[in-house]
């Protein structure tokens, strides 16, 4: 996701009060809006991050050639105009005139092509390279170590010309997309990776720039003056608090101190359902359960579908996560498009569902047979496997929910509650045997989330791999017919269900609290908060 000019959305500018005193935290008469979207990101370099948290502070700092607006639809960005060639397969994007990085100093072409070519680069491990540029010509030499072979050119300061190697349709939301953010070539180069870690070297090129980082506390941005549409900016900063503990995260926006927060405690959502303050959004993102599938003990797929079938998603989804998910039957849900507009998890195994949620009880009985016959009758034999997961929103009472329902075909389960700065890369490295595990889309292609479990996938925790799904993927990169596609998309999700190369639990919705003095601000269905183009009415 990325962001978007809005022209008309507070009612206008002419008398709208500053925020003073410490209902905003400042007595400057200032625009300061605080928000809490998470705690400290794992990392805020473009090119790295993977986390919907990072994502969303990059979201304000940086903006792509295309962006997204409030509609979720493709909007110009850093580029003023950009056209197709009649093939699919020449992308040329034109810039503004005058685009400038927040230290003032001129932002051309190549930057992209740097940025691009930086993405490729195997040293830096973009976890989203393949996702995002594996369709451009030149991608597997640039990833096999010669950057210089993707084919981004800039054949002037203004124009930046990609060539693909196979049409690809969503491109348009992939130029729009945080990884394709550019980034500064002479501070990347001067500071290596730290260079996202500090503010005085996070040089960006959108609606906002970092001023102040106080790891554990707050990430300040201030507005970027230097920002093509800097006249559309109203706050004069954007506060991020980092608070890990949803109860801490509460009592901030009850005492006014935070103006809006991602984590709010669960055991308050039955008091908040029906208060103006607490909203529930869809989005497309599926809950689900990563296991290592390099431990020997996870290679038998009955064992995969043991641990699947025995899962009541029902329950876990309207009883334990309170209503604010819906139970998943797939890996695909709702707000996925098909290649002709239609719902893609509708089309999906001819129809029916995936995993039977409404026959549990039937479900409990297959899952003891699977067992069985994989060689651990009530799970003899089978050893005690741990799960890791993070603390927050449901993710404890989903891991101690699991160790009973695993416990009923015979399986021990340990849980393992970790930080999260240092759960994604735990999770990443294969340092775990069961991990919670989650993706919320990028944009509404289901490749986005299906290409999570090809071999080569940076994203790919639990290393499944399957031959018959990697080559489905491949041919649906290769066609240039949407019902083709189609066919090999849906063979890929039936391959990887059939298979249990992971465990889908339930359909995410965000649910957050925002003040009602916040205007002109949006969520979007990838997860992201949007507060560019916000202001603060008193």
């Amino acid at each position: 996701g990325s962001s978007a000019a809005k022209e008309t959305t507070a009612a206008s500018d002419n008398n709208q009060t500053t925020a003073e005193s410490t209902e905003a935290g400042s007595t400057t008469g200032e625009k300061i809006l605080k928000v809490q979207v998470g705690p400290d990101p794992e990392t805020v370099d473009p090119a790295l991050n993977s986390a919907v948290d990072g994502g969303n502070m990059i979201l304000h700092a940086f903006e792509g050639l295309l962006t997204l607006d409030e509609n979720g639809q493709l909007k110009e960005g850093q580029a003023e105009s950009w056209e197709t060639s009649e093939d699919g397969l020449t992308w040329t994007f034109h810039l503004r005139d005058g685009l400038k990085w927040s230290d003032g100093t001129d932002l051309t072409a190549k930057d992209f092509v740097y940025s691009w070519q930086r993405v490729c680069d195997p040293n830096v491990a973009a976890p989203y390279a393949e996702t995002v540029l594996g369709m451009v010509k030149g991608y597997d030499e640039a990833i096999a170590g010669d950057i210089t072979k993707l084919d981004v050119q800039a054949p002037d300061e203004k124009t930046v010309v990609v060539n693909l190697a196979n049409p690809c349709s969503y491109f348009g939301e992939l130029a729009a997309f945080a990884t394709l953010n550019p980034v500064q070539q002479a501070t990347v180069e001067a500071n290596g990776d730290a260079w996202a870690t500090s503010a005085d070297t996070y040089i960006s090129n959108g609606p906002f720039m970092m001023t102040e980082w106080v790891p554990g506390s707050h990430i300040t941005f201030s507005k970027n003056p230097n920002y093509w549409n800097a006249e559309a900016i109203k706050l004069d900063k954007l506060e991020f608090e980092l608070i890990e503990d949803p109860n801490a995260a509460y009592s901030a926006y009850t005492s006014g101190e935070v103006d809006m927060i991602k984590d709010v405690p669960t055991e308050e959502i039955p008091s908040l359902q029906g208060n103006d303050d607490f909203h529930v959004d869809p989005i497309i993102g599926t809950y689900y359960i990563s296991l290592n599938l390099q431990k020997e003990y996870f290679q038998d797929a009955r064992v995969r579908k043991a641990l699947s079938l025995a899962i009541d998603r029902n329950y876990v989804a309207n009883t334990l996560m309170q209503g604010t998910y819906s139970p998943a039957s797939a890996i695909v849900g709702p707000g996925w498009l098909d290649t002709d507009g239609s719902s893609f998890a509708e089309n999906a195994n001819g129809g029916t569902p995936y995993i039977d949620n409404d026959n549990f009880d039937a479900n409990l009985e297959e899952a003891k047979k699977l067992l069985e016959e994989a060689g651990y009758p009530n799970g003899e034999g089978f050893p005690q496997i741990e799960y890791t997961t993070n603390d927050a929103g449901y993710h404890k009472v989903v891991a101690e929910y699991l160790q009973q329902a695993w416990a009923a075909i015979g399986i021990d389960l340990k849980v393992n509650i970790v930080e999260w700065a240092s759960f994604t890369p735990m999770r990443r490295n294969g340092e775990f045997d069961v991990a919670r595990n989650g993706w919320v889309g990028d944009y509404t292609d289901p490749s986005n989330i299906l290409e999570l479990f090809c071999t080569t996938n940076g994203n790919n925790d639990g290393k499944y791999t399957n031959a018959d799904f990697d080559a489905a993927i491949e041919d649906s990169r290769a066609t240039t017919d949407a019902a083709t596609r189609s066919a090999d998309l849906h063979k890929a999700e039936d391959t990887l269900m059939n298979d249990a190369g992971c465990i889908p639990i339930a359909y995410y919705n965000d649910f957050w609290l925002q003040s009602s003095k916040i205007t002109g601000s949006w969520h979007s269905s990838n997860g992201f908060w949007y507060f560019m183009y916000a202001d603060i009415a008193e």
